[in-house]
């Protein structure tokens, strides 16, 4: 079986953990990262949520946190700070500064970012193939006013910096509209026996990678069932501030809500929590199948069980 997942962050790193141990020998995961959170530091490209893939896959995430490496320390940020050279907001450890160093002077040796991402992978071994929604420059900007005004900042000033403690006004996918899916994108998608997507986040992860052309047109034609798992659980995300980004686009942190906004004519199927099964009855009066079952990915057992529960609504829509 040919499984594509659409994945970004945190959720999307520790959901294909899960989908690993739940698959058969032989089945083949495709992963599509998003690369809006992707921004320049310190002269160097950093890729937040092909890293996060990668090194949760590979074996060396910082479990806690889930982000960042493991084991980590931070002698250059220290240092950094000691020369004044900022930003100090965006953790960077030692070892995370060598992946972005590699990347960096590859794409400056003109490999695009989907042949570096393979290149990074060929270390540490996800088991998974995993692609980069774009070879272009990405970049997720928030509209929003504070006491310096009317303003757009990165998303990761947003998130990070500011903690989402500010209204976002509007979610904006800079160069977005003018990219290419990259190498491998369309393809995998249009071969798939399943399309998921992961309890990522609706708006600023996977509705990012849906917004370059030809990509939701793409998981929307495709022949395979496309199966998505809420990131709301209770009326609350699961982790981090999915409610701000989704409040953005007039979309309420509820469970029915998300799979309405990615809308029937894309998905097939959606699974909410058992605390949202009374969600159930207004998803499925839109067209998309839905179950609730647990999703609360307290462990790779856990989550390998909602894998399995996603599979099996894709097959139960097949059929």
């Amino acid at each position: 079986m040919r499984i594509v997942a659409l994945a970004g962050g945190i959720g999307g790193a520790r959901f294909l953990r899960g989908l690993k141990e739940a698959v058969a020998p032989g089945d083949v995961i495709t992963v599509i990262g998003n690369t809006g959170d992707d921004i320049h530091l310190f002269g160097l490209k950093v890729c937040p949520d092909l890293d996060t893939v990668m090194y949760t896959l590979g074996g060396g995430i910082h479990e806690e946190q889930g982000w960042g490496r493991a084991d980590e320390t931070w002698s250059v940020k220290e240092e950094m700070k000691a020369y004044g050279v900022g930003p100090d907001w965006f953790g960077l450890g030692d070892r995370d500064f060598a992946t972005h160093i590699v990347r960096t002077q590859m794409i400056a040796a003109g490999y695009p970012l989907s042949a570096v991402t393979e290149a990074l992978c060929h270390r540490w071994q996800p088991g998974v193939r995993l692609i980069p929604m774009s070879d272009d420059r990405i970049e997720t900007h928030v509209r929003i006013t504070d006491e310096q005004g009317s303003r757009a900042v990165h998303f990761q000033e947003y998130w990070v910096r500011l903690h989402a403690e500010v209204a976002a006004e509007a979610i904006v996918p800079v160069g977005a509209d003018t990219a290419e899916p990259a190498p491998g994108v369309l393809e995998a998608i249009a071969e798939a026996d399943v399309i998921l997507l992961p309890p990522s986040n609706p708006v600023v992860s996977i509705g990012t990678i849906l917004a370059v052309p030809g990509i939701r047109r793409a998981v929307a034609d495709a022949a395979a069932p496309v199966v998505g798992l809420s990131p709301i659980v209770g009326g609350a995300p699961v982790r981090g501030m999915a409610d701000k980004v989704l409040a953005a686009v007039g979309v309420e942190a509820a469970a029915d809500a998300v799979a309405l906004h990615y809308g029937a004519g894309l998905l097939d199927g959606w699974l909410v929590d058992t605390a949202d099964e009374a969600a159930v009855a207004a998803v499925e009066a839109a067209g998309i199948r839905c179950r609730a079952v647990p999703l609360m990915m307290t462990d790779v057992p856990a989550t390998a069980a909602m894998a399995r529960a996603a599979l099996q609504l894709a097959a139960e829509v097949r059929a």
